[in-house]
């Protein structure tokens, strides 16, 4: 009777570590996706104002042209330009 616990107990354990890894293992991606996107946006940005556009590089600005890519990169220039 008490082995038999044993191995319950030790299989509960093992599931609850699986399921807790699983957990945080998703908002790390999440992060590091952003973080990855937020270099790409400086990247374009930077890019950009070689050819003289004069948009200030900020984190927001950053995480913007890297998530919404181009378009991002031409929505914050015309931002900056006109409005």
């Amino acid at each position: 009777m008490a082995e038999s616990s044993i191995v319950v107990s030790f299989a509960v354990g093992l599931l609850a570590i699986c399921l807790i890894v699983r957990l945080l293992k998703w908002p790390v991606e999440l992060l590091l996706k952003f973080v990855s996107n937020s270099v790409c946006g400086a990247i374009m940005l930077f890019i950009v104002n070689l050819f003289g556009a004069g948009i200030e590089i900020t984190v927001l600005k950053a995480l913007l042209a890297g998530v919404f890519g181009i378009p991002g990169v031409i929505g914050l220039f015309i931002w900056e330009k006109f409005l």
